[in-house]
């Protein structure tokens, strides 16, 4: 029985629309549990953000026992983490369990070693009262026995000869006992979060591989039935396509030089047009998606780099301030106590070790203000008149004998909700930059331009400017091209604006010059 042409084309068309409706089916199954595991994924992902920053308050709440912040930080990450748990708990049983009873026990414990170290400050400032030569040291062991409980223990063995049995002595080790293992429960809490974060990973590539197979399979049968179909009907229909085609072509050629795709009568485009418009806008939307993607994955991966480098300054910074206080103190004895007629070089050396000192002891502030994680205080502020005094408070550090500065605003003056003194931050670390880099004098100028929700602020200098090389880099933390900068300012100044919600870029050439471009809403980050 010989097949009409119409029923051919649909017989053909049918077979290659039954194959691709079961590709398609198939990866949109696919394409739904890989889009329900990057949830999960980014759930498992907030998950060790929030058990890193748990570590890092927990770090320092047993460096700095007197900070109530920390406390409260760490019992608003342990709410956060339980949160998460209990909604992970419905998804994954099997995977949240573990790291809800983690969590559980870690405020558990956290809860008896605040109870102990409470009674151990009690009892400490109940012995200050004691007439012994040596309880002048008990305000030094109350400071610190937080973190190193054992050292405490002995040194009251040793100095004020307190039994091991005693009470105190007890309770000392039983509260180094209990840090142990609130690190252990810690360290088990980073490890549940990386778990999740891994099984996530392996199940979004696992469904990757799975659709990547099936397109592997299902194609090549695509492609086997549809040159079969094609081969099948090329004698009746191809031929006789193409033998039009080809008149076609010849009439055109002959009457016009271009002849535009016919369309339907009644219609403004038919149905290729369509299908080729729809086309082009999900390729936009692909390359916008495929932009957002990739800017969501370098503020994931700047944030987890902020995070590594702000725990590991605050270590550091802590680690250096101690011994630079005693050396600061020290030195400033020494310099009291130099006679009249002490040499002039021995004068000199230790002017030089007190300056070396101040200078590292900026440092260190650079450090602990960068890992300091304080949100802005918000209160209305007039910016002109903020911008004014951080000048003339560069001026009392920096010699601006040769530079030219200008504020260009409105008169009537601009208010935006902001933390004062973050904000002022900002504009010091940018006009220090400004004038180092105009060594010999030059124009700084600062426009303000108030719009409706919003307020602009270009920041620029007559400077030697940088290299493209160098603008992709300066808000990284510790790149800095100056002798003895620590590369920490304009990191600081990202991470103010940033959390006032606002955005900052730069524009720079070398030998003319450098703007930064400031955006900040009036509302603050309300």
């Amino acid at each position: 029985m010989l097949m009409s042409l119409r029923k051919k084309i649909i017989f053909g068309f049918f077979i290659s629309a039954f194959i691709i409706a079961i590709l398609a089916a198939f990866e949109y199954v696919n394409f739904v549990q890989i889009k329900n595991e990057m949830r999960f994924l980014e759930i498992t992902d907030t998950v060790r953000s929030k058990s890193l920053q748990l570590r890092r308050h927990e770090k320092n709440f047993f460096l700095y026992p007197a900070t109530r912040g920390e406390t409260e930080a760490i019992y608003n990450y342990l709410d956060q983490l339980k949160n998460i748990a209990n909604s992970l708990q419905a998804k994954a049983p099997g995977k949240a369990s573990p790291l809800r009873e983690l969590v559980h026990e870690y405020e558990e414990r956290f809860r008896r070693i605040e109870r102990l170290s409470k009674e151990i400050s009690d009892e400490l400032k109940g012995m200050r009262a004691s007439s012994d030569p040596y309880a002048k040291f008990l305000p030094l062991i109350e400071a610190n026995f937080l973190d190193r409980p054992l050292y405490a223990a002995e040194f009251l063995e040793d100095i004020f000869s307190l039994p091991s049995g005693h009470p105190l002595i007890t309770k000392l080790r039983k509260l180094d006992s209990e840090i142990n293992l609130l690190r252990k429960n810690g360290e088990g809490i980073i490890t549940a979060s990386k778990k999740l974060d891994k099984s996530a990973r392996e199940n979004v590539e696992r469904g990757i591989h799975i659709s990547q197979l099936a397109i592997l399979v299902i194609f090549p049968l695509f492609l086997v039935i549809g040159l079969g179909a094609l081969f099948f009907i090329s004698n009746d229909v191809v031929k006789r396509l193409k033998t039009l085609m080809d008149l076609v072509e010849k009439t055109g050629n002959r009457y016009v030089s271009n002849i535009p795709a016919p369309r339907p009568e009644g219609s403004s485009q038919d149905e290729v047009g369509i299908l080729v418009e729809k086309f082009n806008r999900m390729d936009e939307q692909l390359a916008q998606w495929e932009e957002e993607l990739r800017e969501k994955n370098q503020e994931l991966l700047q944030s987890k780099k902020l995070a590594a480098i702000g725990t590991l300054a605050s270590g550091i910074a802590h680690e250096l301030n101690n011994p630079l206080n005693n050396i600061y103190i020290s030195v400033q004895m020494l310099r009291k106590q130099l006679s009249d007629d002490a040499s002039p070089s021995m004068r000199e050396i230790v002017d030089d070790i007190v300056g070396q000192t101040v200078r590292v002891k900026g440092i260190v502030a650079d450090l602990l203000e960068f890992a300091r994680e304080r949100e802005p205080q918000l209160q209305k502020v007039e910016l002109n008149s903020l911008i004014t005094e951080a000048f003339a408070h560069l001026k009392k550090s920096v010699d601006t004998g040769k530079i030219r500065f200008t504020l260009d605003t409105v008169p009537q003056g601009v208010t935006l909700y902001a933390d004062p003194g973050q904000i002022e931050r900002v504009f010091v670390n940018l006009f220090a930059n400004a004038v180092a880099a105009m060594e010999n004098g030059g124009d700084l100028v600062v426009k303000v331009v108030p719009e409706e929700d919003s307020v602009k602020i270009w920041v620029s200098d007559s400077g030697k400017g940088m290299s493209e090389e160098d603008r992709e880099k300066i808000f990284d933390p510790f790149f800095t091209k100056k002798e003895k900068g620590t590369g920490l300012g304009l990191a600081i100044v990202l991470n103010i604006i940033k959390k006032h919600n606002g955005n900052i870029s730069v524009v720079s050439e070398e030998g003319v010059g450098t703007a930064f471009e400031i955006t900040l809403p009036k509302k603050g980050n309300a």
